[in-house]
């Protein structure tokens, strides 16, 4: 399957506040999604810090997902 097929146009990523996190939403980034809002952060009970962060594809991205040969298959 085409990597652009794959992707969501809008993902939430969360984790704890960690250097991973921070990873896998620079990673995305390098992926071609943009920041979608500022982050969110918020302290579990056990005292665990833990990080949100919107992504979306660009417009000219989306279009390109959703015109690619594998999403142009007819609805039956």
């Amino acid at each position: 399957m085409d990597h652009l097929t794959e992707r969501m146009r809008y993902r939430l990523l969360t984790g704890p506040d960690d250097n991973d996190f921070c990873a896998r939403v620079s990673a995305a980034l390098d992926e071609g999604y943009e920041l979608y809002g500022s982050p969110s952060i918020t302290a579990r009970p056990d005292g665990q810090v833990v990080a949100a962060q919107a992504v979306v594809l660009p417009a000219y991205e989306a279009v390109r997902i959703r015109k690619s040969p594998a999403s142009a298959d007819p609805v039956s």
